[in-house]
């Protein structure tokens, strides 16, 4: 058994504790962890224990709120990043049970959002949709229902409009080459990329003053 000693805030984090126990510095504890502790109080090995683990599930929790922050994230994604920072491999596990538990982690809803994100800034093929998800560690079935409902004619377009102008004054070959490989690096399909360049090359063509045709 153990005596705590001392309690005390730690000087850069006001929100853990410092836990001292017979006059010794011993751990690192949550504020919301040590609820209930006094000095004084004494603590077997197993309780000393116990605290320590609970305060290192805490920790791993919020480095991966902290991760959330900027954008959702995959489970994958959570589990890379938390292991890349050394957090013990069952503790890694617990926390993302835990995230799953409370839906701060659901690979559907994620790649719901991912489709929806490019669809609206960038516009993507399933192709190219499918591979950045299988590359976020989405499930194949949950990427196939989130692609599914994808206009590719219309994502393809989209796409294209992005370019044409840098373009519109090339001749047709150079026009169609260069608008091509950048449709085909979105993942769209040959013969939708062949399709796509046509109809705007021909309302290109349409747009022109009568001078310009002479």
């Amino acid at each position: 058994m153990q005596k705590i000693t001392a309690l005390k805030p730690q000087k850069h984090n006001k929100e853990r504790l410092n836990v001292y126990l017979d006059g010794e510095f011993a751990f690192g504890l949550a504020v919301e962890a040590a609820v209930g502790l006094r000095v004084g109080e004494t603590l077997s090995a197993e309780r000393v224990a116990a605290l320590q683990d609970e305060d290192a599930f805490s920790r791993a929790k919020e480095r991966a709120m902290r991760y959330l922050t900027y954008r959702p994230r995959s489970v994958a994604e959570v589990r890379r990043n938390l292991l890349r920072k050394d957090v013990d491999e069952e503790l890694v596990e617990r926390v993302i049970a835990y995230l799953r538990e409370y839906n701060y982690l659901n690979d559907r809803d994620f790649a719901q959002y991912w489709v929806e994100q490019r669809e609206t800034f960038k516009p993507r093929g399933r192709l190219a949709l499918q591979q950045e998800l299988r590359q976020k560690g989405v499930a194949r079935a949950i990427i196939d229902e989130a692609v599914e409902e994808i206009d590719e004619a219309d994502a393809a377009r989209r796409a294209a409009e992005k370019r044409v102008r840098r373009w519109s004054h090339l001749p047709y070959d150079e026009f169609r080459t260069k608008l091509g490989r950048y449709l085909q690096r979105r993942g769209f399909r040959y013969g939708l990329i062949r399709t796509t360049v046509e109809e705007i090359w021909q309302q290109l063509a349409s747009e022109e003053t009568p001078e310009e045709r002479r």
